[in-house]
């Protein structure tokens, strides 16, 4: 394979970096996003909504609408808060809803010398939250941000009201073998070198990358390209902290994490598109029985590993369920 074809294939898989028993399989073909409700917030409005927080990490990048108990909601690899807009319509008005930037990733400002594994990605998080002083959240998280999640519940399980997990890392699939090839370019420095040709060729990036996780790579609308990826070759040193992301991911983060998330009480619960090539199909079940309190797994026939921003109808609803809110 050539060494380009080789980039191309790798860089189409840039997802990774997660009530008792299983539910039937959902179509969700029949739930297409935004159903029922005006078209989720544009690329304007949601940079209208961007706001900063100073912290030690740097400045955190972040959105907020709602009032309420607060729900943080954390994205996926290589993309930003843009993927909850949707979800955001949908929930305002149930909660406080925020949806940061990581670190290295969308629009975060990153302090000198600051490390983005993770960890410390967590730390960041816990950070934000005393910022805007937010004593705990109810977590909706996907990818490499269900990982980070879940180091939240563990360590800091006084700051985390219920959980809310898509398709993501968990102890026994992190990271996922199906990443390999994109960290082998991590390493090397080259994991954003095909962003620049999926700007210029907006086509090119729906093809490979939103075909791998997308099940309608339509949703990646030319300004969603432009959102997610334009921050991320700004500059050598933003390049080499996108890098620096998914690197972060070896060593496994969350090895040994299964004692302090069976003594999580947080409710918590699983939803995952059953079409995943990236994780492991039993991921989802692993998940159930590693938490304390899971209400079990919810499996989306047709959903792939972004499945959230395309389906946030599904998404709300059982965000709803999980907090007892009447729709």
């Amino acid at each position: 394979m050539r060494r380009r074809q080789f980039m191309a294939l790798a860089a189409a898989t840039l997802a990774a970096g997660a009530a008792g028993a299983c539910m039937p399989l959902v179509d969700t073909r029949r739930n297409a996003a935004g159903a029922g409700l005006s078209q989720p917030m544009d690329v304007a409005r949601f940079r209208a909504l961007r706001r900063y927080a100073s912290t030690y990490f740097g400045d955190i990048a972040y959105v907020e609408r709602g009032t309420g108990p607060a729900a943080l909601f954390l994205h996926a690899h290589p993309l930003n808060g843009f993927q909850w807009r949707g979800a955001l319509d949908r929930l305002a008005s149930h909660r406080r809803c925020i949806a940061p930037d990581f670190l290295g990733l969308g629009y975060t400002r990153v302090a000198d010398g600051q490390s983005v594994a993770p960890a410390a990605q967590a730390a960041m998080l816990v950070a934000l939250l005393d910022k805007l002083s937010i004593p705990a959240v109810d977590l909706i998280a996907s990818d490499s941000g269900g990982a980070v999640a879940q180091l939240i519940a563990a360590h800091h399980p006084q700051r985390v009201r219920s959980i809310l997990l898509t398709n993501c890392d968990e102890e026994q699939d992190s990271p996922p073998p199906t990443l390999k090839p994109l960290l082998a370019l991590a390493r090397a420095g080259k994991s954003t070198d095909v962003f620049p040709g999926w700007l210029s060729d907006k086509a090119s990036a729906r093809a490979t990358f939103g075909g791998a996780v997308y099940a309608d790579p339509a949703i990646l609308t030319d300004e969603a390209i432009d959102y997610y990826f334009s921050p991320l070759i700004g500059s050598r040193a933003q390049r080499a902290l996108v890098d620096a992301t998914l690197v972060g991911f070896e060593p496994n983060p969350l090895a040994g994490i299964g004692p302090a998330l069976k003594r999580c009480k947080a409710p918590t619960r699983i939803v995952w598109g059953a079409d995943d090539k990236i994780f492991s199909p039993d991921s989802p079940e692993r998940l159930d029985r590693s938490f304390g309190n899971s209400h079990g797994v919810r499996r989306l026939a047709g959903g792939k590993t972004f499945w959230p921003e395309e389906f946030p109808d599904i998404l709300a609803e059982e965000a709803r369920r999980l907090w007892e809110v009447p729709a």
